[in-house]
């Protein structure tokens, strides 16, 4: 039987009429210090909100104008600052395509609410202080490795802060101290998995019930070769820089969808084209609002991200509503001779054919005016038999069950294991080396 304790049972169970109320009155509060930001005071007046007067009913919100990445490039480094830098304990970064990075500041408070929906997070999926926790995610400006440890921690977990890279190292840590419950990226879990053999262990020789993925988009048939090839669950999980980093969404032990703590965050599906609603169950970009954090507020931030909101309610009784997982981004999205493609649709395709091994790379390339879409696949070993029709038939099984999800023909290589490049933090899987015209 699938249970989990709560974290603050009376929160995550909050009905949702108590829920709207609270989340109108800290919405009003959010605006309330946005207008002290050089930025929002100049963008919500012109939208003629003056004051958190005009905030007067949750659909108020949609008075608001959308926040971009670009608006935060254009504010840094401190524009987006509305308490005194005295009070900020903590700045985190990322940069972008531009290379000028997005700045959010952090008070005591901030960082204190964050780190508690990370330990509702954890909860959530069943685990808690009886486990021995190993972060595989980078520290530093990154959010990924910060945000876990410190809810794992106030969960009562032990914590191995190993961070990313060195995985002979990483294999050895698990073995030694019993790790239970990972925190990676699905990419490095399945690298990890083919190094074990050269690692001298087996499965059976770790103790891992769970692992959390997390800072890079994942098919389903990804989490399923990670279940399977671990004997573990794996738990997708959702967040990013701007509003504060992991713990925005995540499973809990269902696995039905991602609960986004909606006493903290207000989250809305738009479509990205026109920015208006959409309804449940309709995909299309999500756009947050932070409710809470202090020293940077952001209000109705469009992240690019593409998913939709599930219909109904979730059998674990939490009341906050849940995401699906993310399908792709209005910005990775890949046009070919005019059809547009998401590498996730790629991941989803090979991840299921059996003898795909691990990784895979995606190719573009120009062929006179055309476009050219290679994907490169590692199989498994014991398809290098020498038998040159197996391959052949292999990888034809690929090529056509990928043109029959992208419509495109693509053109399909076959590698060694380990001969792709890896990625120990978020994998790049796409290179375009078409001409910029």
């Amino acid at each position: 039987m699938k249970t989990s304790a709560f974290w603050d049972k009376k929160m995550e169970t909050i009905s949702r009429e108590s829920l709207k109320k609270l989340q109108l009155a800290r919405l009003k509060e959010t605006v309330r210090f946005a207008l002290k930001t050089p930025f929002y005071r100049t963008r919500l007046k012109k939208a003629g909100i003056a004051s958190a007067d005009a905030i007067k009913r949750w659909e108020d919100i949609k008075k608001i104008p959308f926040t971009t990445k670009d608006d935060l490039r254009e504010c840094y480094p401190d524009g987006l600052l509305a308490v005194p830098l005295q009070d900020v304990v903590r700045v985190h970064t990322s940069s972008g395509t531009t290379g000028t990075p997005t700045v959010i500041y952090h008070t005591k408070a901030d960082l204190d609410s964050w780190t508690d929906l990370v330990a509702r997070s954890i909860v959530a999926t069943g685990a808690g202080k009886q486990d021995i926790f190993q972060n595989m995610m980078s520290y530093g400006m990154f959010t990924g490795g910060l945000g876990l440890h410190y809810g794992a921690e106030r969960v009562g977990m032990t914590v191995i802060p190993m961070g990313g890279g060195n995985t002979k190292r990483q294999i050895q840590l698990m073995k030694d101290f019993g790790t239970t419950v990972l925190h990676i990226t699905p990419s490095y879990m399945l690298h990890v998995h083919s190094k074990l053999a050269e690692a001298g262990m087996e499965i059976k020789d770790l103790k891992l019930r769970k692992a959390y993925l997390g800072a890079e988009p994942y098919s389903e048939n990804t989490r399923r070769k990670v279940e399977q090839l671990f004997h573990i669950d794996a738990y997708n999980s959702y967040g990013l820089s701007e509003m504060n980093g992991p713990g925005v969404a995540f499973e809990c032990v269902e696995k039905k969808g991602m609960h986004v703590w909606e006493d903290v965050y207000i989250v809305e599906v738009i479509d990205p084209r026109t920015g208006e609603s959409l309804p449940d169950e309709k995909e299309g970009e999500l756009v947050f609002t932070n409710l809470t954090r202090r020293a940077t507020p952001l209000l109705r931030y469009r992240t690019r991200d593409i998913a939709c909101i599930h219909k109904g309610p979730c059998a674990c009784k939490r009341t906050h509503r849940r995401i699906s997982r993310i399908t792709g981004r209005t910005d990775d999205m890949l046009i070919v001779n005019g059809v547009n493609v998401y590498p996730s649709q790629i991941e989803e395709v090979i991840m299921r054919i059996p003898q795909v091994g691990t990784n895979y790379m995606i190719r573009l390339e120009k062929e006179g005016t055309l476009d050219k879409l290679i994907v490169q696949v590692e199989i498994y070993s014991k398809m290098f038999r020498g038998d040159l029709n197996e391959i052949d038939r292999l990888k034809e099984k690929i090529r056509e069950e990928l043109r029959a999800s992208i419509i495109i023909h693509p053109s399909v290589e076959l590698h060694e294991p380990g001969s792709l490049p890896v990625f120990e933090g978020k994998a790049k899987r796409v290179v375009d080396n078409r001409q910029k015209l």
